[in-house]
């Protein structure tokens, strides 16, 4: 457990990040030049339950005393470095990954695409609405699902992995599982990422088969098992207790000899999360850049949402969705999973001209 933390803040963008990057009078968010930053707030851990917070410019940091002062900097050399690509996909830019559930049961559209015609038909349209990724799934992970046999597991995707590998061999394939006997499989038949939603928890074979196939994959957190993640979670402090499980599971891949770069963080919003737990890891996200890997939000059609739109909510919750999208890139946030992505990916070009326009 850490007793400081680095979180940038303070964010300028566009032409004029990237003059106050030049003059030395910010810096960039992962190397980016288009998002900068001249303020970091550092969170004090104090004990179990008591953090306190204190916000300092770039130019106040050499003056802190030596402890603070050196946990800072080594993080903001975290913060600004480069993200390295990962199996192609570059973080200069917003990346969107693509929601294929081939489930009777998601919580969103379960049954929708069970089919493995009107899978692999709405992997094809989000392909050409903008998904950099596809993220395809055959077991439902929503509050209260229960695991299936691996096999059947396998069997809901096999197809669908294969025809789109083969049709679009340049678009991007993620294999969401929790399961080792998955991963070797969507391995076989050349996934990209492994997005396991318990990180690495659920089966103890995962990690060693990542790791012998030197394969990406989204390190998720989230509290418990999805039978009972939502009755009544609780942290400490959610946002810092989250990274401190993020830093040990990175310095475990470290020491087992697995390459750190091909690691992308998901702090698992909704999984083993209430709405306050949400809110505050949505609006300090950029904490996690000083990790030092590409980090992905997944908030479309989260039921936090409706939580705080209440009767106005709609089925899709294309609104809220977007506006939890657009908030994360100007926290810098890399990947963004969702399920309308057209509408998402119209959003963001429109927001990111918009943006960098003088």
């Amino acid at each position: 457990m850490r007793k400081y933390y680095t979180r940038p803040c303070n964010f300028l963008y566009g032409n004029y990040a990237k003059k106050l990057i030049k003059s030395k009078k910010a810096l960039p968010i992962a190397g980016n030049l288009n998002i900068g930053f001249n303020q970091v707030e550092v969170f004090h851990r104090k004990k179990k339950k008591i953090v306190e917070n204190t916000f300092y410019t770039l130019d106040q940091i050499k003056n802190l005393n030596k402890e603070i002062k050196e946990i800072i900097q080594s993080d903001l050399k975290k913060i600004v470095a480069k993200r390295k690509n990962i199996a192609g996909l570059r973080f200069d830019k917003p990346q969107i990954m693509g929601v294929l559930n081939i489930t009777p049961d998601s919580f969103s559209d379960g049954g929708l695409f069970f089919k493995g015609s009107k899978a692999y038909a709405q992997a094809k349209l989000m392909i050409k609405s903008g998904a950099k990724i596809i993220d395809i799934g055959g077991e439902s992970t929503r509050p209260g699902s229960v695991s299936i046999n691996q096999k059947d597991e396998w069997k809901r995707i096999q197809s669908t992995i294969v025809k789109l590998k083969k049709n679009y061999p340049k678009t991007h394939l993620s294999l969401d599982t929790r399961k080792a006997y998955l991963m070797q499989k969507g391995i076989e038949n050349n996934v990209d990422i492994i997005n396991d939603v318990s990180g690495l928890n659920f089966d103890k074979k995962s990690f060693d088969v990542i790791r012998s196939k030197k394969v990406p994959f989204v390190l998720h957190h989230m509290q418990g098992t999805p039978e009972i993640m939502q009755k009544n979670p609780k942290y400490n402090d959610v946002l810092l207790d989250i990274y401190d499980f993020f830093e040990e599971k990175i310095h475990l891949c470290i020491e087992k000899k697995y390459n750190k770069d091909l690691i992308i963080i998901d702090p698992g919003i909704g999984f083993g999360k209430n709405l306050n737990h949400n809110l505050r890891l949505m609006s300090k996200i950029s904490t996690f850049h000083s990790l030092g890997c590409p980090v992905l939000i997944g908030t479309s059609r989260k039921r936090f949402i409706e939580h705080i739109v209440t009767k106005f909510d709609t089925p899709d919750r294309t609104g809220g969705t977007l506006a939890s999208v657009l908030y994360g890139l100007l926290q810098g946030v890399q990947l963004f999973r969702v399920h309308n992505v057209k509408e998402i990916n119209q959003g963001l070009l429109v927001f990111n001209k918009i943006l960098n326009t003088n």
